[in-house]
């Protein structure tokens, strides 16, 4: 049997097509007791309340009829936002030059936050390199919880 998550990207991808975004991502998380199934937008120029709109009616009913849920979750479908988690080899390719926050694990250099711009990433193993100021410091896939663009202002 597929994953919610899974089934739910299959349904989705071809909804947001058809409304001219693509699908980033989705979740399907516990947060204070209740479940949330989360859709995540893409699109140029940016996802708006109406992309959204759509892509929820449509998925709303197609996750009616395939029933993939046991008990009761909310529906949420958004846009994967200016700060979204980069989490595929191919999200760190188009955002090479970014600025990205890597979150650690564990501290290096008693931090665990690097904000930098994304230098390399390297599809094989993982592993993110960031440029700090003048210093470039590449972290191993297992030692990074998070790595999301930043928006500088």
């Amino acid at each position: 049997m597929k994953k919610i998550t899974e089934l739910t990207a299959e349904l989705a991808a071809p909804l947001a097509a058809a409304q001219g975004c693509t699908l980033w991502d989705v979740e399907y998380v516990r947060e204070a007791g209740t479940w949330y199934l989360r859709v995540l937008l893409d699109k140029e120029g940016g996802v708006d309340i109406l992309d959204c709109e759509a892509v929820s009616r449509k998925l709303s009913d197609l996750l009616d009829e395939a029933d993939p849920i046991e008990g009761s979750y909310t529906l949420e479908v958004g846009s994967a936002g200016a700060e979204r988690a980069l989490k595929r080899p191919e999200d760190f390719q188009r955002f090479l030059g970014s600025p990205v926050l890597v979150k650690l694990y564990r501290a290096v250099d008693g931090r665990k936050e690097f904000a930098g711009v994304l230098t390399a990433h390297d599809p094989a193993s993982g592993d993110v390199t960031v440029t700090v100021g003048q210093q470039a410091w590449t972290f191993p896939k297992k030692d990074v919880a998070l790595v999301r663009l930043r928006v500088e202002f």
